[in-house]
């Protein structure tokens, strides 16, 4: 999730006046990167990704909450738990790992969506960079790898270094007058990926399945099930969450009351959780349904009661990164 605690709201009219042409960044390009990236995120450095001092932190410990084979009842509000369900869900959502200009991990959250080339990814734009020119040194995210499924340090179903990715233009901003969250409460804090194949040589959503996507207008109060992988402070013992399992939350979505723009349920998940998906229309018994957002801050961004969890709604701006990410050949 975002780093902020507040935000400058000025740039906001602006920004929603005209369309954007999108940035785009190369990931690992050859088979030598990729198995560095592959090489780089063994089972240690997963779990400590996001410590402040990983030289110092302890390893976390797993989340062994026992699977339930029962799905959960429908339109359940749920506000913060490990999920237990299984389902589609549990495959094409995952973390996303990466590395910052500093040398020091982090993670968020992805998932995998229905696209032509079946490869495409999707997440929070701050999750891949920093605002600032996109050539400028640090902007970019590296060591990017995803690893959908994963379970406390685990690949279960492999790990897939990125080949491509894209972000909104509006993310070129001047670090000096524009913050992330100045551009995430304006709409545009959604980041599109596009996944290498397996080592087997399988399409990404050939391996996981995929969520569908939609760009539509939030619906007020409607049921939204959003799902991540929180991990809070790691070097802190009383953090809920350590990013070890997904995390599932569930609830009306309203908009808030800072950040019109985003909107959210009722949900504690921390940092780790940004870019997971918002699904409308979920079905609990499947793990399936339609992608309408991505998680961008919480409360303390854009106000409304404690704890909620935000997204970024996927608009114009989303669809033109999405239909980018999807014609990219794999």
């Amino acid at each position: 999730m975002s780093a902020v605690t507040a935000a400058v709201l000025l740039p906001a009219v602006a920004l929603a006046a005209e369309a954007e042409p999108i940035t785009t960044h190369s990931g690992a390009t050859t088979e030598q990167e990729r198995r560095q990236v592959d090489a780089y995120w063994t089972p240690d450095r997963m779990k400590l990704a996001g410590a402040l001092i990983p030289e110092i932190t302890p390893v976390p410990e797993d989340d062994n909450t026992p699977d339930d084979p029962r799905p959960l009842p429908a339109d359940t509000p749920d506000p913060g738990a490990t999920w237990t369900h299984a389902g589609a869900v549990g495959r094409s959502v995952g973390r996303l790992f990466f590395t910052f200009s500093d040398g020091y991990d982090g993670s968020c959250t992805a998932t995998v969506v229905n696209s032509a080339n079946r490869s495409t990814v999707i997440t929070a734009a701050h999750c891949l960079r920093s605002v600032g020119a996109p050539g400028t040194h640090g902007t970019w995210n590296h060591n990017l790898y995803f690893v959908p499924g994963y379970r406390n340090g685990t690949k279960p179903l492999g790990g897939f270094s990125i080949k491509s990715m894209a972000t909104s233009s509006r993310w070129n901003a001047d670090p000096g007058k524009t913050t992330s969250e100045d551009v995430a409460v304006a709409g545009y804090d959604t980041g599109v990926l596009v996944a290498h194949r397996s080592v087997e040589g399988r399409r990404i959503a050939e391996v996981t399945g995929s969520q569908k996507i939609a760009f539509t207008e939030p619906v007020p109060d409607e049921f939204v099930h959003t799902f991540g992988y929180p991990k809070g402070r790691l070097n802190d013992p009383s953090a809920k969450y350590a990013g070890s399992r997904m995390i599932h939350c569930a609830g009306p979505a309203r908009p808030g009351p800072k950040a019109p723009l985003l909107w959210g349920e009722s949900c504690d998940m921390s940092s780790g959780a940004s870019g997971g998906p918002h699904f409308a229309r979920f079905d609990p018994r499947t793990g399936t349904g339609t992608v309408v957002g991505v998680t961008t801050t919480s409360d303390d961004l854009a106000g409304g009661p404690t704890p909620t969890l935000y997204a970024t709604r996927l608009g114009g701006s989303a669809h033109r990164l999405y239909d980018w990410a999807q014609t990219r050949v794999v």
